[in-house]
């Protein structure tokens, strides 16, 4: 797939999924705009990548870095084609019993108001344009409580719920949504799952994970209209269609 003259903007693109995707979609010809809140981190991926990337410090959490870093993307490249909400985080693994309030509201303040800020500030002009994708980086703990896992599990239903409203609202306007599912991924989120050793996804061997890659190339795949028929819908890619769809079988 050709993404010739597109911007993509990234969030979560310091590492693991969001800095593949990074790769994956500028190999492709799109414009990536990574957006981070390690500046350092995502400064050498843009420095790796070329003139087609740009590097945008920003904390997700917070609305009006949201705003400025896709007006960034329309200052860099004169447009905003696909906005990947992929930053996320683990933190706090404990009970609910036990969890720290602060660090519980953190992880909503990045995994659900992170979603919505990014789309709040990608929609506008995308109506405007009437076209463009948004895809948002979901979890089974979207659809399944997991031990100690209370403030991701409910952080990840929140933002499914918002791919399912973003659809519903601005589908008509020509503008794609869609979740993605990728399964457990051999990412740093991993390791300190690992280290919690809480629940049976601690216990998984490093091999059991999927590289990665392979959500990187399913969102790819996602910007395409053979998805098309995904509008509004969470994929998984723990499901040997998709895969194959994909091209990862």
């Amino acid at each position: 797939m050709s993404m010739t003259g597109k911007c993509v903007l990234i969030t979560g693109a310091s590492k693991g999924i969001g800095a593949a995707a990074a790769r994956i979609f500028a190999q492709v010809g799109a414009n990536v705009a990574l957006v981070a809140r390690n500046g350092d981190a995502i400064a050498d991926l843009a420095g790796d990548i070329g003139p087609s990337a740009i590097a945008i410090p920003c904390d997700a959490s917070r609305f009006w870095e949201m705003a400025a870093a896709v007006e960034a993307c329309h200052t860099a490249f004169g447009r905003l084609d696909v906005l990947i909400n992929n930053a996320g985080v683990i933190a706090p693994i404990a009970a609910l019993s036990e969890a720290d309030p602060e660090a519980w509201g953190h992880t909503i303040d990045v995994n659900l108001k992170g979603v919505f800020n990014g789309m709040r500030a990608a929609l506008p002009g995308m109506i405007a344009r009437g076209a463009g994708t948004i895809l948002t980086v979901s979890s089974g703990a979207a659809h399944d409580p997991l031990e100690g896992w209370s403030a991701y599990c409910a952080s990840k239903a929140g933002a499914a719920m918002l791919t399912r409203s973003a659809d519903l609202e601005a589908r008509r306007a020509g503008v794609r949504v869609m979740g993605l599912s990728p399964g457990t991924v051999a990412t740093d989120m991993q390791r300190e799952i690992k280290a919690s050793g809480v629940n049976a996804i601690s216990r998984l061997e490093w091999s059991d994970h999927v590289p990665p890659d392979w959500p990187a190339r399913a969102l790819l795949w996602m910007c395409g209209a053979e998805a098309d028929q995904f509008l509004g819908q969470e994929i998984s890619l723990r499901d040997p269609a998709i895969r194959a769809r994909v091209g990862l079988a």
